[in-house]
């Protein structure tokens, strides 16, 4: 098989744009920094990467005959947000467990960003007071069974949706849709800078780039930014992911462990908690390019790449592309950084 075996539901207005950061390029001296834009990509709920990976579980959705998306994330979880948003546009009832992942010391962090948009769209949020941790949770272990006991029929998406069999295949169809961009734009992106967690997202890209590779493609960097804080784990998770996608869509040998890339040092000691490269990321990137990353997830990718270009490990010869994940609404919870 291959992506094109696979079908997909339009979620997207199409592929997501790409753009020159021109100001941002010349600021660090380095290496030739564009832009995709994951953020702008649908118009369900202000977008992110989610939406591209809900694409290809929906029809998975549609056939079993569900009417709860049941799923988890943090309070200012972007995932839990776009479900929601899906549910909404198919008139599915969605149920959303979101643990508290992240000690952020805000009054408002349950009532406003992402969990704010959620309510609006008329999902079911219960709180849970349990840590982060990338895994499987009992939790939303719990929420399926109630539904059950309820009388429903849920659909289960895991955090992120990257433990889902089909969570890989929407950017594994990102890689694709890259590379016709770069054939009508007349570029190649030698390295890619993706932040990385739950891992499907950036495992993704990996078994997608790969079998463009193996189908006469040029070699590239997936270079996954760390913003977990727990490194192994989610270096172990992006690895399996990808290597199962690999195999969902028939690249025709193992990947190899150089091209399995997860970079530490910009997540800080807690996931979402912003450090301090990270608010100077997302100040940079608004104050010279109007593109508002948030603390979770793009400002630490974003720092990542920042240190990388003006240390040299991506020289001046190279033209990088910068994966905009969204995630933008978390910003109001995180609200008392910016007071000045």
């Amino acid at each position: 098989m291959s992506i094109h075996d696979f079908e997909r539901y339009p979620l997207t207005f199409g592929p997501s744009p790409v753009h020159h950061l021109d100001r941002l390029t010349a600021h660090l001296g380095g290496a030739q920094i564009w832009a995709k834009r994951e953020d702008v990509s649908s118009g369900l709920a202000y977008g992110g990467n989610k939406i591209r990976k809900l694409e290809y579980i929906v029809p998975d959705v549609l056939a079993s005959g569900a009417d709860t998306l049941v799923s988890i994330g943090g309070y200012q979880s972007n995932h839990t947000r776009q479900v929601a948003a899906v549910g909404a546009k198919l008139g599915l009832k969605v149920r959303l467990v979101q643990e508290r992942w992240v000690d952020w010391d805000d009054p408002v962090n349950d009532r406003v960003g992402n969990i704010l948009l959620s309510r609006i769209m008329g999902a079911d949020v219960r709180l849970n007071p349990a840590g982060f941790d990338i895994g499987i949770r009992q939790s939303w272990q719990q929420a399926i069974d109630e539904v059950e006991a309820s009388g429903g029929t849920p659909y289960p998406i895991p955090a992120g949706a990257s433990e889902h069999r089909l969570g890989g295949l929407g950017f594994a169809n990102w890689a694709y849709e890259v590379a016709e961009q770069e054939r009508q734009l007349g570029v190649f992106f030698d390295t890619i800078v993706v932040c990385t967690v739950t891992g499907s997202t950036h495992a993704g890209m990996i078994a997608g780039f790969a079998a463009l590779e193996e189908a006469g493609g040029r070699p590239r960097r997936i270079l996954g930014i760390d913003a977990s804080a727990t490194l192994e784990k989610t270096r172990s998770q992006v690895d399996r992911i990808a290597r199962n996608c690999a195999d969902l869509i028939g690249v025709p040998r193992d990947l190899r462990d150089d091209e399995i890339t997860v970079l530490d040092g910009w997540a800080g000691d807690l996931y979402g908690i912003p450090v301090e490269s990270t608010i100077d990321a997302i100040r940079l990137s608004g104050r010279l390019e109007g593109m508002i990353i948030d603390p979770v997830y793009e400002g630490k990718s974003m720092a990542g790449l920042i240190d990388l270009v003006t240390q040299g490990e991506i020289g001046k010869d190279s033209t990088v592309l910068y994966a905009h994940l969204g995630g933008q609404p978390a910003l109001n919870a995180y609200s008392g950084i910016f007071g000045d």
